[in-house]
């Protein structure tokens, strides 16, 4: 694991500046770029490279982005994905161009595919697919369009985490989830998690709505819904939590913490995704491992293969997860 002093040598700051900003620490100014360089230092330190292999000629593929620059220092999932394909590409000898949906762009003429990284909605998905026939989504489903995608196995996931939580004998079980959107608003999508721990927790006889608390993907959402259960649940309060992503956990570990909410002894907490960050706050936090660089890494591999074979079969890759149990679990 990289120190807080690898990370600062590598962002070129200091260590102070560093552990507050992988704490969200609110009160610290400091610029995006800043921000920016210390996460991607995180996650470049904490990446793991499987293989290395030469660069085999000159290309240049196209990262299309849910997540504005700004969103993508929110919730550092995204963050890495790209990290993951940007790196497979360089040791492949492709140059990427990067564009985000919150902007008007263009696919150069020179482009010989796209990662499309995030959400899409239906006619986003046609118009990427107008643009070319060799691309890939990352963190998407997509085979119903008869196009590639890299996907988690999120049954797993959620079911290791509540098996783990039932186990300990927790019936009051609360879950803060997040709710995403499009650009398009004829759509919202639907996170998986939050009908799968619904579903889970109804077989086992312990669901109970109150419970449950959704909100934005990002650590003041996490901090306001926590704060939004200690208000309603007061004594209350289930004794397990699970945490829809990280950033979301962060959130939710500092309002206990001003409440003076003991984690773990009072209140477990288990977040989503495993970010480079979750190593950093105190308590450390538990959560469930997303090989997010490995899904780059994996998009990439799968636009590479339809390039070179002009397959014509969409292909589906599944990825499983670990929970990873830390100091804000018993």
């Amino acid at each position: 694991m990289a120190t807080i002093k690898d990370i600062a040598e590598k962002a070129n700051v200091s260590s102070a500046t560093v552990s507050r900003v992988l704490n969200y620490d609110e009160t610290l100014s400091v610029g995006d770029e800043t921000k920016k360089r210390i996460f991607e230092a995180a996650e470049a330190l904490d990446y793991t490279k499987y293989q290395q292999k030469k660069a085999k000629k000159n290309g240049k593929i196209a990262i299309v982005q849910w997540y504005t620059e700004k969103e993508e220092l929110d919730d550092l999932y995204y963050l890495s994905i790209r990290l993951g394909v940007e790196k497979r590409a360089e040791e492949e000898g492709y140059s990427v161009e990067r564009h985000f949906q919150n902007t008007a762009f263009e696919i150069s003429s020179d482009i010989e595919g796209i990662v499309a990284i995030g959400k899409f909605s239906d006619s986003q998905i046609e118009q990427l697919a107008l643009w070319t026939k060799n691309i890939c989504f990352v963190d998407f489903d997509v085979l119903g369009y008869k196009l590639d995608s890299v996907v988690v196995d999120f049954e797993q996931a959620v079911y290791s985490v509540m098996k783990y939580f039932i186990e300990k004998g927790h019936q009051r079980i609360g879950f803060i989830g997040g709710q995403e959107t499009y650009d398009d608003p004829a759509q919202t999508p639907v996170d998986k998690r939050t009908i799968l721990v619904e579903n889970y927790l109804r077989q086992q006889n312990v669901y109970d709505k109150k419970y449950t608390f959704i909100g934005a993907f990002n650590v003041t959402a996490g901090y306001q819904l926590m704060k939004q259960a200690l208000q309603e649940l007061d004594d209350d309060l289930p004794p397990a939590f699970f945490i829809a992503n990280d950033a979301l956990a962060i959130g939710a570990l500092r309002a206990l913490q001003e409440a003076e909410v003991s984690v773990p002894e009072q209140v477990e907490v288990i977040g989503f995704n495993d970010i480079s960050v979750a190593k950093y706050v105190y308590p450390t936090l538990s959560t469930v491992k997303v090989y997010t660089e490995i899904m780059g890494e994996a998009g990439f591999d799968l636009l590479l293969d339809r390039i070179n074979s002009d397959r014509k079969v969409a292909k589906k890759i599944t990825l499983s997860t670990d929970l990873i149990l830390r100091e804000s679990t018993n």
